[in-house]
């Protein structure tokens, strides 16, 4: 069950994570419906990165310190390193438009986002409920993340279908074809996610 010793600073930096992750996964969608100004947008999603970085480093200075710990240490780990994996799938997509010189608009990857945001408003409130202790109603945004996921693999294999028909230039298809799996792959970590909450639920329920 739940101890009380120095839950305020896992928690908290675990919902400073999750805030960066859905303000980073916004501004993604937006940035990606206009690729006019790529240095600024890479520069914007890097800040995000190390922000949650920071607040990774945190929780492992912590870890260090104290002998007890609100959830298992096992769980602190997976679940920080998972948060994180989700901001560094985003950043390292938006990297790809910078050094592909990716400027167009593009249907999969603006949906891709979409799926992305609404994953990470999924995930703010599964660790909002965490923090609050109430454990079982976070299994509904677990299910919820999984579905998300489902759609990312849906739109994987329509985004490819459509790229290896419509897309002659070799060089232009192997820049999409690697974007559109950096986005399914970062929707795979906000399911690494719902497992990792789904693994503290049945641990401490």
């Amino acid at each position: 069950m739940f101890n009380k010793t120095k839950k305020d600073i896992f928690f908290r930096t675990f919902e400073e994570m999750a805030d960066t992750i859905v303000e980073a996964a916004e501004y993604f969608a937006k940035g990606v419906t206009d690729l006019s100004d790529v240095e600024s947008f890479v520069k914007k999603m890097k800040e995000y990165e190390n922000s949650c970085d920071a607040k990774t480093h945190t929780i492992l200075s912590e870890l260090n310190k104290v002998f007890i710990t609100p959830i298992e240490r096992d769980d602190i780990m997976a679940l920080t390193t998972s948060l994180d994996d989700v901001m560094d799938g985003l950043e390292a997509t938006s990297t790809r438009f910078l050094m592909y010189g990716v400027k167009e608009k593009d249907e999969h990857i603006t949906g891709f986002a979409d799926i992305l945001v609404r994953s990470a408003h999924q995930i703010k409130s599964a660790i909002d409920l965490l923090t609050q202790k109430k454990l079982l109603p976070i299994r509904e945004h677990n299910i919820a993340i999984h579905g998300l996921e489902n759609e990312g693999d849906d739109l994987l294999n329509l985004s490819i279908t459509k790229l290896f028909s419509d897309v002659k230039d070799p060089i232009e298809l192997i820049k999409r074809k690697e974007i559109y799996e950096r986005l399914e792959q970062t929707t795979d970590c906000c399911e690494d996610v719902a497992n990792t909450l789904e693994t503290i639920v049945m641990r401490n329920s």
